[in-house]
Parts: structure tokens; C-alpha cells; sequence
């Protein structure tokens, strides 16, 4: 199984790292995990042109058959089960991978929302794009370890 996740910008702060790496550690029972860092739009640039580019970045690593999930703030709020099932049923669908994007800080281009098997929400609270990956890493490895019958604390 793989997951591959595409974002922009590189992550800077070493305790952030250490949470992303730990998780990618603990992912690997499960399946490998790639994080593919796309260059991020520099703020000078206007908002549509920003996410235009960094949209055109995104999509160059993304192949037409994957399975593609966005992390998106207008997207459907899930639970830890239900992205267990999702995980599970798309892992299926998609050969064993799915791809998985965040946006930067202007979110997502309307070509990487239109691209989309699912749209998720990780909830209703503004998250540095930086930080979502780690939370989206922790949540994948509890939907894994659930979808395995695994204890996992809730």
C-alpha cells in the first residue's frame, strides 16, 4: 500500500519534522508513505495567480488514475472511523495508493477541487498547511490501526 501526500513549501521547524517523521515511522507498518514538496507561491503574487501556480505543481505530480484526496476547509467533516472506511475503500479502488493534497496558504486551486475523489475537512479551525501534515498523517495511521482492529487510544 502506498500514500503519497503533495503539498507546497518545505517544512522549517525541526519539532514539526520530528512529529511528521515519527508518524511516517509508524505508517510503515501499514504502508509507505511519500511526501512529494512542491515550491510555494511567494505572498508578492496575487491570490488567484498563487494558487494557479502552485495548482499546476500539484497536478504535474498527480497520475490520471490515482485516487486523489484533498484536504480542503469547505470539504466534508469526517470522523476517525468514517476516514478509516474511506481509507480502506479507496486503498482498494486505487491499487493499493491514494494521493493526498494540501493546498497552501491560499488553500486549493479549482482545478485540484475539480480533480478530487473526495474533498476532507479536518475541521473547523485554521491550520498552518505545514501543521496539516502532521495532523493528517496521525489520522491516517489511527484509521489504519482501526481498520485493523487495532486498539488505538479515542
Amino acid at each position: 500500500m502506498k500514500l503519497k501526500i503533495v503539498a507546497p513549501g518545505k517544512i522549517k521547524e525541526k519539532w514539526l519534522q520530528g512529529g511528521i517523521d515519527e508518524y511516517k515511522k509508524r505508517l510503515s507498518k501499514y504502508c509507505s508513505t511519500e511526501i512529494i514538496e512542491v515550491a510555494d507561491s511567494p505572498d508578492s503574487l496575487p491570490t488567484e495567480a498563487a494558487l494557479a501556480k502552485e495548482g499546476e505543481l500539484i497536478l504535474s505530480k498527480i497520475k490520471p488514475d490515482d485516487v486523489v484526496w484533498v484536504m480542503d476547509l469547505h470539504g466534508k467533516l469526517m470522523t476517525s472511523e468514517e476516514i478509516s472506511k474511506a481509507l480502506v475503500k479507496d486503498m482498494e479502488r486505487g491499487g493499493s495508493s491514494i494521493t493526498i493534497v494540501i493546498g497552501g496558504s491560499n488553500g486549493l486551486a479549482p482545478a485540484l477541487v475539480n480533480r478530487a475523489d473526495r474533498r476532507i475537512c479536518l475541521g473547523n479551525i485554521t491550520l498552518t498547511h505545514q501543521m496539516t501534515r502532521l495532523i493528517l498523517l496521525e489520522q491516517i495511521y489511527r484509521g489504519y490501526k482501526i481498520a485493523s482492529g487495532e486498539k488505538y487510544h479515542k
